[in-house]
């Protein structure tokens, strides 16, 4: 039926936008990546949520969204990391050779700008473990991918839109860049549960952390600008910790 199909079209959506996203940050063209990064993470909630609608939740589909997940949520942030990092060496990629020309281990990067691209095997392996693990049917265990490319990809547009000394001093910084890759590998896979921002009912009394979390991004939005995202993203993690603290107080 074509009603099962809906919600993988969608998925298809979302691995399309990360697939552009992948060219553009290959170009070296963070803002229009980090565009279309949103766009899939925004085709990434909607799949869910049209399966869940349609009650036409599949295996499938389930390996289908961590597929494209993988592509926009993890390996343009990694990409877009290892850009950051050349730029922090102080060099550019440029093409300077035909395609079958020159030798194959003649790389015109730093190899030290390799290491970015562990945010893409941290996302990979997230991602596996997440297709196997019945624990995170209504919370995450770890930091989904999703909310870790918006973390990695607000570094460009700070730097772009809101390039003050200290920060252009901060994020261009290599070992400044490195700890950032590797925090972001620990978190995708650390065992911390998270609440997902999913509303089963809208019950003030259920959801108040949901709604309390939304309404603070927004507010941080409308202050900083882009330096809210990554400040969001650590927010959601402190706010989910002490949630389970709580919770384990009460126990």
């Amino acid at each position: 039926m074509l009603k099962k199909q809906v919600p993988n079209l969608i998925t298809l959506l979302n691995l399309m936008s990360g697939c552009v996203g992948v060219i553009l940050a290959m170009q070296n063209n963070l803002v229009g990546a980090a565009i279309f990064v949103g766009l899939g993470i925004f085709f990434d909630f909607f799949d869910g949520l049209a399966a869940r609608s349609l009650n036409v939740q599949s295996e499938l589909g389930l390996q289908l969204d961590s597929l494209a997940d993988l592509i926009t949520s993890g390996l343009v942030p990694g990409i877009v990391m290892f850009q950051l990092m050349e730029k922090a060496i102080g060099t550019e990629y440029e093409i300077t050779q035909e395609w079958s020309s020159g030798s194959v281990l003649d790389f015109n990067f730093p190899i030290f700008a390799l290491l970015g691209l562990m945010i893409t095997l941290g996302s990979a392996y997230r991602l596996a473990k997440f297709n196997i693990d019945d624990r995170q049917t209504s919370s995450f265990i770890g930091l989904p991918t999703p909310a870790n490319a918006i973390f990695i990809l607000s570094l460009p547009l700070i730097l772009i839109y809101q390039p003050e000394a200290w920060v252009l001093d901060l994020i261009l910084n290599k070992w400044f860049l490195l700890a950032v890759t590797l925090l972001s590998c620990f978190m995708l896979n650390a065992e911390i549960p998270l609440f997902a921002l999913k509303f089963k009912n809208f019950s003030l009394k259920e959801n108040w952390f949901r709604f309390f979390f939304l309404a603070f991004a927004l507010v941080t939005l409308v202050w900083v600008q882009y330096l809210a995202l990554p400040i969001i993203i650590f927010s959601y993690v402190l706010l989910s910790v002490i949630l389970n603290f709580i919770g384990n107080k009460e126990e």
